[in-house]
């Protein structure tokens, strides 16, 4: 270990004075030559060499704190370490990684004059030897960058580095697309107090300047102007129909006041329009200023108009628009869709009207919001990736198949007319059909009208009964059949595994909860067998008698039960009380069971819900009967009330009289006169 990591020193001062050598001379050759003199493995060499690089930028950074303009060094030493690794002396992301030392060693200043070498060489960071070996560490370098940056003061910085993450990834690069449609819902705009300022100073403008072109800036109209931004935040509120409702008040009234409010000329009070003529100067709002005394000023302030005549464009195009993951739900009826219309053509007026050139900057917003919808299609259709069409073959080019044909006195054959995908699958979707490319995927998808309608019906049911399956196994069970424990079923782990299965999806006795400690599977699926049997409408009542001795006697052994031979009177007395119970409350379950049959059609089929929950159902029990009717038609919906009934009469408070008493609070009046003659003790009107 001594040798080793002595020769791995070694190599490093060996191959920091050649780099020292070839940043100076600016040239690779020293450090080649000093590379390809080291006697070990191309990877030690290399792991020397990235250190070494790492371990100069700290000899340059102590030489460039005089230095006010220190890029041309950095760039120079970069540009060696490239080379570097084209000549795979280096591992491929040390530029990259030493570009990430560098950016968080330097100032904003210096890293934004620095970035100018990383958009200059977006072409080598594109190359196959880099692009897939930088292109995280490139994407994890700028986002560091822009944790440093303020959005509002370094605009422009921010944007050069967006703008090269855009040039350097791919168009289709899924990881810079919001494929889900997400909405930046944590952008939220605050504004004003709950009371309204002060207005003494708006009355005495408005006794001042009577223009009638003028509109009074009230709070009312603030607070409506700004609530408008949460919907541009989200505009999925619109499909809710309250929301709806306020967003169309907040809206006509904000847009009657565009209409009414006419521009003036910056800093003068008379009614002269803006001229059109004098060119507008740049404005940008990182965050728009929500302060009530300056709406006003704003509404006059022409990039500040069209901002939000923007977003309104911006906002209905996407209620129109049919979006993958927008839920079915979201869809707007007809006469919101004519008030939008409306409102749209109400907004392309008020942009033209909007000087300067307002027909101009209306035609192009219309020209950028269609190309749009081209957007749209694409991520609807998965993003795929963007291709170039490939170039016309040249009318003088004849093919060898070309020549042939026409040596023999062949008509050449007609090309038929090639539809784009985009087309076929548009064309599908509008007549509700699957297109995969293939085949026979397309015709086992067209199948049937609904797929997922098919996928329901009982053809398509492939798990067996719980009679069906466990019919052997509960056939061991009889103590006539006289099996040995270990060639039982229910100690097969095929077995037991599919049965686990089965009873999860079909009994409810399976997330049942119980006293009763099993420490091993086959005594579980046992238990299990004794009650799926006990519910089986064929057994004898022999082979019930011959069931519930080997259930007792299971228990028996599951739980081992040290009985002292001085028991007192007393416990006696107990016992015999608990006997006498639980003989009643078999009697009263087993009267009950026989009752469900008949029962079960008087409970509306709607408030049977209501009904589980009365009876003490918890929420994961319900959800489980309620999805034993998924998929099944109405008649056959019933089978869930019957399961949850049959499954009560197992509980301690299984009685006529609590069932009773529970039906006449949830006023089933036809299933409680049903259950009156059966009543031990009936209920006097």
């Amino acid at each position: 270990m001594a040798s080793k990591h002595c020769s791995f020193e070694l190599m490093r001062s060996q191959l920091q004075e050649s780099l020292k050598s070839c940043s100076e001379k600016k040239n690779l050759e020293p450090l080649k030559k000093s590379f390809d003199s080291l006697n070990t493995s191309d990877s030690e060499k290399r792991s020397a060499l990235d250190q070494v690089l790492r371990d100069y930028l700290l000899v340059l950074f102590s030489a460039s704190a005089s230095d006010s303009d220190d890029r041309i060094s950095w760039e120079g030493y970069l540009q060696l370490c490239i080379e570097a690794c084209r000549k795979d002396m280096a591992t491929t992301t040390m530029p990259v990684v030493l570009l990430g030392d560098i950016f968080d060693a330097l100032t904003l200043d210096k890293c934004e004059r620095l970035f100018t070498f990383v958009e200059d060489n977006v072409s080598i960071w594109k190359e196959d030897l880099f692009f897939s070996a930088c292109k995280n560490n490139l994407l994890r370098m700028c986002n560091d960058l822009l944790r440093r940056l303020s959005r509002s003061q370094n605009t422009v910085f921010c944007g050069r580095i967006l703008l090269f993450l855009a040039k350097f990834f791919p168009f289709s690069e899924r990881s810079g697309l919001n494929i889900v449609s997400d909405f930046n819902v944590e952008n939220v705009t605050e504004f004003g107090s709950d009371e309204p300022m002060d207005t003494k100073d708006a009355d005495d403008k408005s006794e001042d300047d009577d223009s009638p072109d003028k509109i009074k800036i009230d709070y009312n109209l603030y607070t409506k102007f700004w609530k408008l931004q949460d919907f541009f935040c989200n505009p999925n509120l619109c499909y809710n129909k309250v929301q709806w409702k306020l967003f169309s008040s907040h809206t006509s009234c904000v847009l009657s006041a565009f209409k009414s409010f006419k521009l003036y000329d910056e800093g003068k009070r008379s009614n002269q329009v803006v001229n059109v003529d004098e060119p507008l100067s740049e404005h940008y709002f990182a965050k728009f200023l929500t302060n009530q005394k300056l709406l006003e000023l704003q509404l006059s302030d022409v990039s500040f108009r069209r901002y939000v005549l923007l977003q309104f464009l911006i906002l209905f195009q996407y209620l129109n628009s049919r979006v993958k993951f927008k839920a079915d739900t979201f869809e707007l009826k007809s006469d919101q869709t004519e008030w939008v219309t409306e409102t749209t053509q109400l907004i392309y007026t008020l942009l033209q009207e909007t000087p300067p050139d307002g027909v101009k900057f209306s035609t192009t917003v219309k020209n950028i919001l269609q190309r749009e919808e081209f957007w749209n299609s694409w991520k609807n259709e998965g993003c795929p990736e963007l291709q170039r069409p490939s170039a016309p073959a040249d009318d003088d080019a004849v093919t060898t198949s070309e020549v042939k044909r026409r040596s023999v006195g062949c008509q050449p054959q007609q090309k038929r007319p090639h539809k784009r995908l985009g087309q076929i699958i548009k064309d599908a979707t509008a007549h509700k059909k699957f297109v995969f490319g293939n085949p026979e995927l397309n015709k086992l998808w067209n199948h049937m009208p609904d797929n997922l309608e098919a996928c329901r019906s009982k053809d398509r049911d492939f798990l067996p009964s719980l009679e069906s399956y466990f019919e052997e196994a509960i056939e061991q069970t009889n103590p006539a059949a006289m099996l040995e424990e270990e060639y039982k079923k229910v100690n097969d782990c095929n077995f037991g595994w599919r049965a686990l299965r089965l009873l999860a999806r079909r009994s409810p006795y399976f997330f049942s909860q119980s006293n009763i400690l099993i420490a091993k599977m086959p005594d579980f699926l046992e238990n299990m067998i004794l009650r799926i049997s006990k519910d089986k409408p064929t057994e004898s009542a022999e082979v019930k008698m011959e069931l519930t001795e080997v259930k007792q006697e299971i228990q028996e052994d599951m739980h081992t039960i040290e009985v002292n031979d001085g028991d007192t009177e007393d416990e006696e007395l107990m016992k015999t009380d608990e006997k006498k119970e639980e003989a009643t409350h078999n009697d009263s379950s087993k009267l009950m069971k026989s009752l469900v049959p008949e029962l079960v059609p008087l409970i509306p089929l709607e408030n049977w819900k209501k009904l589980a929950i009365k009876l003490g159902f918890a929420d994961n029990t319900i959800d489980y009967f309620e999805g034993m009717s998924l998929g099944r038609r109405k008649e056959h919906q019933t089978d869930c009330i019957k399961e949850m009934l049959k499954y009560w009469c197992e509980t301690d408070d299984c009685s006529i009289e609590n069932l009773t008493y529970t039906l006449e609070g949830l006023e089933f009046t036809e299933a409680v006169e049903f259950l009156k003659p059966h009543h031990p003790n009936p209920p006097t009107d």
